[in-house]
């Protein structure tokens, strides 16, 4: 069975997060978020993790050589059939030492797997969300209270996380073009990159996805 190296691109509010959770239990792939990880190295007091809160204490980004030293302890332990990696790289320069530390264990990048949506489109699917004191969490057109601006279960009232607020996913969404733009040409150019419309419905796009990596699958035993 060939393995599938694949890393997970796209904006806030595309859906990601629901597809990497199907496409692990698809293909029994280990998930790699880099930030859970590096919170969990720092959590153990592993030798890696101590490092990086060397630097974390400090106000430092943690250099990029741990972050891939942290995935490739991971790829290596539970990645023999292929990982799904989220979070990194987030630059170029990022991705061009990613590559080289992947091709050091003679391996590849099967795909990068971009959900996309219009900005329009994810603003109004972040901000409509409502959350509970509970952790319930509505969306004033897809699953709405039957009360406005009140939890079904309690009666408390439903507050917008500061996340999800226009201004602030508008932003966050500036930064996200900013960075990531570079980084899908930069994928895209080798021949690697594959898009799915992140506005149509999650079981749509996860079928697509799903084709996509069964035809993959299929050229790479050719």
């Amino acid at each position: 069975m060939s393995e599938l190296n694949l890393i997970l691109l796209g904006p806030p509010g595309a859906g990601k997060g629901t597809q990497a959770e199907r496409l692990r239990g698809d293909f029994n792939l280990p998930y790699l978020a880099t930030g859970d990880m590096l919170r969990a190295h720092v959590k153990e007091g592993s030798e890696l993790g101590q490092k990086a809160k060397e630097f974390m204490d400090a106000g430092d980004l943690v250099p990029d050589e741990l972050i891939i030293a942290m995935l490739l302890e991971k790829i290596d332990a539970e990645g023999d059939d292929g990982f799904l990696l989220d979070g990194f790289p987030r630059t170029v320069p990022q991705a061009d030492a990613l590559d080289r530390a992947i091709a050091d264990r003679s391996r590849r990048l099967t795909a990068a797997l971009l959900i996309d949506a219009p900005d329009e489109v994810l603003v109004r699917r972040i901000s409509g969300r409502r959350v509970a004191q509970s952790g319930r969490v509505y969306h004033v057109d897809s699953n709405p209270p039957e009360v406005d601006g009140v939890d079904d279960e309690d009666g408390s009232p439903l507050i917008i996380r500061d996340d999800d607020k226009p201004e602030t996913v508008k932003n966050r969404l500036e930064t996200y073009h900013r960075q990531t733009v570079p980084l899908i040409e930069y994928y895209e150019s080798r021949g690697i990159l594959q898009r799915f419309d992140g506005t149509r419905p999650p079981t749509e796009v996860h079928d697509h996805v799903r084709a996509t990596l069964a035809t993959l699958r299929l050229e790479e035993r050719l």
